[in-house]
């Protein structure tokens, strides 16, 4: 139950296991629930949304929709920041000193990471570098962002950015994670859900597309490979580890913890679902990019 005294509700559904399993009696432990959620992973890992995109125009579609997740990505990390450090003033210390130095490690490089020396943007500023270099629409992103600076909630802002309803689902799904207000959920969307199936995802969408016109797709395909190497070698194990302080060995805990990370699982089929209804419906040519609006300006790069 979060601070606010409301349930996080998750329905069974057609998606491969039983959500019942997480509420046995018996002994939960985060391998438990890794098991459990290994046919919805696999579900995700072998979805066909990967050898469908190959062409640049179908890259746009899935960037158009994919760019919202990333977006909320760097929410359920900030999320995290903000429960496990101290972000107000004044300060104090805080316990969970383990997760404390994770989060800001993997908050540095998702944040801050190094363009070249000197340079440095987050990785969602990269993506939407991308989207510009391969001539992705940016505009419901960048109405997006302006609605939030304007003080606009998330989903108001998703609907009257007219986000596509399947990135639209996807956000809420996360924002109803990060709403209960318990670590423990928050860390495992983002160590299960996130973090730990990012590298494979992302290795069996670089296969269809890195012949499709490299120059336009340079930035993306660094994109890609830099996740594959920094999720996989680096946050994933400080995610878990994470997860595991934070839930204490409590079964109460593991088992919301399991809850949450199907919901994520669950969340992106569903989102790779809608690109493929979009990819299988296209019928548009070239998007024309629009001028990036947020705070700090991305340049269009051509290498």
């Amino acid at each position: 139950m979060s601070r606010n005294g409301q349930h996080f509700q998750l329905k069974n559904t057609d998606a491969g296991i039983d959500m019942n399993a997480f509420i046995s009696r018996e002994a939960v432990t985060i391998d438990h629930i890794k098991k459990s959620l290994h046919p919805l992973r696999q579900r995700l890992l072998h979805h066909e949304v990967y050898d469908r995109v190959k062409t640049l125009s179908q890259l746009r579609i899935y960037m158009e929709h994919h760019v919202f997740a990333v977006w909320d990505f760097m929410s359920l990390l900030k999320a995290l920041q903000q429960k496990l450090t101290c972000v107000t003033l004044p300060w104090v210390p805080t316990s969970n000193t383990l997760s404390r130095r994770f989060i800001n490690e993997i908050v540095l490089s998702e944040e801050s990471d190094t363009i070249s020396e000197g340079v440095y943007r987050s990785h969602f500023e990269i993506y939407l570098s991308g989207m510009v270099q391969c001539g992705a629409n940016t505009g419901a992103i960048e109405r997006f962002l302006r609605l939030l600076e304007s003080g606009a909630p998330v989903r108001k802002a998703l609907r009257l950015a007219r986000a596509p309803r399947a990135a639209q689902a996807f956000v809420k799904s996360t924002f109803q994670i990060i709403e209960t207000g318990n670590p423990h959920m928050i860390a495992a969307a983002f160590a299960l859900g996130r973090e730990e199936v990012i590298p494979d995802m992302f290795r069996s969408l670089t296969a269809g597309i890195y012949s499709s016109d490299p120059q336009r797709i340079s930035i993306f395909k660094n994109y890609l490979e830099r996740h594959i190497a920094l999720d996989g070698d680096h946050h994933t194990p400080m995610a878990i580890a994470m997860l595991l302080e934070l839930c204490e060995e409590d079964p109460r805990k593991l088992e919301e913890a399991g809850r949450a990370a199907y919901a994520s699982l669950l969340a992106r089929i569903k989102l790779w679902d809608g690109v493929m209804t979009q990819l299988t419906d296209e019928t548009v040519g070239p998007a024309v990019p629009h001028r990036l609006i947020h705070r700090q300006s991305v340049k269009r790069h051509d290498d």
